[in-house]
């Protein structure tokens, strides 16, 4: 490989290196991450101490989109339609109806602030009326807003984008075309909206379908087919003169909401794509700007950061609800909640690309502009929140638990095994799988179902186990998992009494000398043969001995005898437990098991 190839990498790898160590910082200093990429990206720039050349707006534009593409998609995949439906009035109604507000309002003031024309204005007036996804993801992530404004806010988010968007090249086409006009507009953007809903969740649905019926070779091919998938919507929807960012996140939410094989492995593969093309995109944007071209628009865009924060945004979260059941307290935290960030920098390079005449004026403009307002608005989203009484003991987007580094980071693992045809441990139930007792089988998914297991819960073919269990036990639950496919699974046949010549005796003594009661090794000296019946909840367990007795084991008293001798004192014990429903279920299990015939004797 050439020095030059090398450089290349070794610059991409220190720039995500920094990338990572600014969204560490940004955690700890409770801005927006998005601030501290696109510094990084100045810093690093021409003017900057890296003195890295870029000014390709072009290359900047279709980088963006790719990045945009797989931004969005990873939002419509954690979200689903489940989050978004109850919320979907209101997060559509900001996403069209606000978004075209803010463009106007603030499209008016940038004409009267930098005396600019007036599509001109609107051009900024539609770049910074998008709100970003993942400037709003980052906030949220670490918010305790109310779940109904949290989910608004990340529908908005998701769909705003195509809106503005096209509000964009609308003005740009009014701006180089003298025959264009608002009625084009207005057909545009309804006829890109309206096939970006059609295709995205035409697609969404048939992705879920075939996902579903295509059984490919491992779970790591999954991603690899959701990526494609994400290029399909677009791809098709832009080809139809559709809107394909729209197209994108709708499918995504499908995806989202659907019954799709490998699930974690899809989603955990686009947090970490979609964290990739932020740090990118915003890096990328920081490049393209010259910090010297700033000072020219600072008072002004300190003005018309204003006038979006306190009058634009405001004013677009009250029309757009107008209709909602959302109160006064609601609509103001909705209105202060507009945060930018890389989709309306990057809207502003479309100006540039298209050779209208003040292009990199307003790319100066948007970018002041996004980097003020949400500076300001992310640092005081969550004392605003709180201040208003819109925040809950609970986190508005909550991490699950069963994230394999946060289970890590609590001492405890999670181990996923499918059951391959041929299993021997198909047609058992869990609780004969043998598992240590620091294991429980957390979750059991069949035919893109989860199935919550018990005890008695049959496990099949093409079943996908996922086992929570201590950490120091990973390594003995995987060998455990050779023997679910090769056998023997289950506990054997309880040994059959040997010949006696007086009654065995029954007898029962404290407990408390017995190591694990659920799972005991030995009694009394007699080694114990197998373990017909375990209950770990309780440290109780059914154990066949060597001498041919058995023996019911608990944490405070011992029973060992013959089979029915047992398991009439188990009955009694039964009878005794109305008040505790499990305790008795329990005594009734171990009766029962012990109360099946032996097999007859040959007579000689």
């Amino acid at each position: 490989m050439g020095g030059h190839d090398a450089e290349l990498i070794l610059v991409a790898g220190a720039l995500l290196t920094a990338g990572i160590a600014g969204a560490l910082l940004a955690e700890r200093m409770r801005i927006p991450g998005l601030l501290l990429f696109l510094g990084l990206g100045m810093l690093a720039g021409s003017e900057g101490i890296g003195g890295i050349e870029f000014s390709d707006a072009e290359l900047a534009r279709t980088l963006g989109t790719i990045a945009l593409v797989l931004i969005l998609f990873e939002g419509g995949l954690t979200a689903g339609w489940r989050e978004i439906r109850p919320v979907l009035g209101t997060a559509a109604s900001l996403a069209t109806v606000g978004t075209v507000v803010t463009a106007v309002t603030a499209g008016f003031a940038a004409k009267l602030i930098f005396d600019l024309s007036a599509l001109e204005g609107m051009i900024v007036g539609a770049a910074i009326a998008a709100t970003d996804s993942a400037a709003i993801f980052a906030v949220l992530r670490r918010s305790t807003l109310k779940k109904r404004l949290a989910r608004s806010l990340e529908g908005e988010s998701g769909m705003n984008d195509p809106v503005a968007l096209l509000l964009v090249i609308g003005f740009i086409e009014w701006i180089q075309e003298p025959g264009y006009g608002a009625v084009d507009m207005v057909g545009l953007l309804l006829l890109k909206l309206a096939l970006g809903v059609a295709i995205g969740l035409t697609v969404g649905r048939l992705a879920v379908t075939v996902l579903n019926r295509v059984r490919l070779p491992t779970d790591g091919i999954y991603p690899v087919a959701t990526i494609a998938i994400a290029g399909l919507a677009y791809g098709l929807a832009e080809i139809a003169h559709g809107s394909g960012l729209l197209a994108t996140y709708l499918t995504a939410l499908a995806l989202g909401s659907g019954n799709i094989p490998a699930r974690r492995t899809i989603v955990a593969f686009h947090e970490g794509v979609g964290w990739v093309a932020q740090i990118g995109l915003f890096i990328l944007l920081g490049l393209l700007v010259f910090p010297s071209t700033l000072d020219d628009v600072a008072v002004e865009g300190l003005a018309l950061s204003a006038v979006l924060i306190l009058l634009s945004r405001p004013l677009a979260a009250f029309v757009a609800t107008l209709f909602s059941s959302l109160d006064t307290r609601e609509r103001a935290m909705l209105g202060w909640a507009g945060l930018r960030g890389a989709t309306p920098i990057w809207l502003a390079t479309f100006p540039v690309v298209a050779g209208v005449g003040t292009g990199q004026e307003l790319f100066a403009i948007v970018f002041f502009v996004v980097v003020t307002s949400t500076l300001i608005q992310g640092a005081s989203f969550e004392p605003l929140a709180r201040r208003l009484g819109l925040t809950t003991d609970e986190p508005a987007l909550p991490r699950r638990l069963l994230e394999s580094g946060r289970i890590r980071r609590m001492g405890g693992d999670v181990v996923s095994y499918r059951l391959r045809p041929g299993a021997a441990a198909a047609g058992h139930p869990v609780r004969d799988l043998g598992l240590p007792r620091e294991a429980l089988v957390n979750v059991i998914v069949r035919d893109g179902r989860a199935i919550p297991p018990r005890g008695s819960t049959e496990v099949q073919e093409g079943d996908e186990l996922h086992i929570l269990v201590s950490g120091e036990l990973r390594e003995e639950v995987e060998a455990l998992t050779r023997l679910w496919h090769d056998g023997p699974v289950g506990t054997p046949p309880p040994p059959q009494l040997p010949p006696r010549g007086a009654p065995q005796i029954f007898t029962v003594r404290p407990g408390g000398d017995i190591e694990d009661p659920s799972a005991p090794s030995e009694i009394d000296g007699i080694a114990v043969v197998s373990i017909l019946r375990s209950r770990r909840d309780r440290s109780s367990a059914l154990a066949a001995l060597a001498d041919g007795r058995f023996a019911v084991t608990t944490e405070k008293i011992v029973a060992l005898g013959g089979r029915q001798a047992l398991a009439r004192w188990c009955e009694r014990r039964a009878g005794r437990t109305d008040d505790d429903p499990a305790e008795r279920a329990w005594w009734q299990e171990v009766a029962g098991a012990l109360v099946v015939p032996l097999a007859p004797r040959r007579r000689t």
